[in-house]
């Protein structure tokens, strides 16, 4: 059997979940559903796994306090072994939460194999595998990191988890993408080269801003009002956990060229339809990075900044700077680089051929690939 332990609210938004369901995912098509289980602190976070078709436990415990559900654990997964006959040491948990304790992930360790999602590298965890797919993160920091351990490190863009629909996009060899866009020199080639994902087109007309699950600041409207030109259509995905839904629909219906996107089944096409991007620093940015979507991004949280850093120095992306330190310059850098992005096509084909080089897609069928094998192992 197999658990993953995430969640997903306002708060905190939905991307601890939506890439645990992307592993799900892939791990259902050689499992089955019936072998995965999703646990949630909350009846919000689960109905999020629910509607994907995942079978869920709410826990009905502080998404912050994670210790105090272990009674719960032993519970559940004691009642499930003897319904299903399987023994304990058969039960692989997949942990995606910046709450863990050692304590936590210890009395885990004792239930079955723990792997845990980590997005900082900066603490030598408990368990039998440490994830972390955030392009900025050093094999060889986490090498030293677990030095003496038998802790299995899945590190860097292999193990991105994306849904399938991220697949569509052929990936670029790095040689190619680091230096095509020099090379181009007609209108004709710049309209190629990205034809199996993100269209490059001469002129931008369609922008996506898309600033997570939660964004009870409503930082969307704040971007939108920053960079509204009447010539351009502009798209929002606006998250499954925003309390601002409402604000943002009677914007498009003033508007003609607004557009409110909610609970997007294709986001891929929707990305791929717009010519620049503007996000957080999450997930969504290696979404926007396999389809090769020209991009700007910032951070809004401590957890963000170093991913939003990176690809500004590796010229992957625009970078507008850190928006929970400093809202206002960050929306006055983002227009800045908004506007050479938007004039600039040539600028476009290089972000969008770095990106696509970072990221193929198959991050998810890699890790749900791993998490077999130790059930196979025992």
């Amino acid at each position: 059997m197999f658990f993953i332990r995430a969640d997903g609210n306002a708060k905190i938004g939905a991307g601890h979940l939506m890439r645990c369901m992307a592993v799900g995912e892939e791990l259902a098509l050689s499992v089955g559903r019936e072998e995965i289980y999703f646990l949630c602190a909350d009846t919000q976070s689960a109905a999020l796994a629910k509607d994907h078709g995942f079978q869920t436990f709410v826990l009905g415990t502080d998404y912050q306090n994670m210790e105090s559900e272990l009674p719960l654990w032993r519970e559940l997964t004691e009642k499930l072994s003897a319904e299903k006959g399987a023994g304990a040491g058969r039960l692989v948990i997949l942990i995606d939460s910046y709450y863990v304790t050692e304590p936590y992930l210890e009395a885990l360790g004792r239930i079955g194999h723990t792997v845990l999602m980590d997005d900082f590298g900066t603490h030598c965890y408990p368990v039998d595998c440490i994830i972390n797919y955030n392009a900025p993160a050093e094999v060889g920091a986490y090498r030293e990191l677990y030095r003496g351990k038998d802790t299995r490190l899945l590190i860097g863009c292999d193990y991105i988890p994306l849904r399938r629909q991220f697949r569509a996009a052929e990936q670029v060899p790095c040689e190619k993408a680091f230096g095509i866009w020099e090379q181009l020199q007609t209108e004709k080639e710049v309209g190629i080269v990205s034809e199996k994902g993100c269209k490059i087109r001469e002129t931008a007309r369609k922008v996506l801003i898309t600033t997570g699950g939660g964004d009870s600041e409503n930082i969307a409207e704040k971007i939108l009002k920053k960079l509204y030109e009447s010539y351009l259509e502009f798209h929002l995905v606006i998250g499954q956990f925003s309390p601002h839904f409402q604000e943002m629909k009677e914007l498009e219906k003033t508007y003609a060229n607004i557009y409110i996107h909610y609970n997007v089944e294709n986001m891929a096409a929707l990305m791929k339809n717009c010519d620049i991007a503007l996000t957080a620093a999450g997930s969504t940015v290696y979404e926007l990075a396999a389809v090769g979507v020209p991009m700007i991004c910032f951070s809004y949280a401590q957890n963000q900044e170093m991913l939003a850093e990176y690809m500004g120095r590796e010229h992957i992306a625009g970078y507008a700077g850190p928006w929970h330190k400093n809202w206002e310059e960050t929306l006055e850098r983002m227009e800045n680089v908004f506007q050479n992005l938007i004039a600039d096509n040539r600028l476009r084909v290089e972000y969008s051929m770095r990106e696509r080089a970072m990221v193929d897609g198959y991050g998810a069928e890699r890790i749900a690939r791993m998490l077999t094998e130790f059930v196979q192992k025992d």
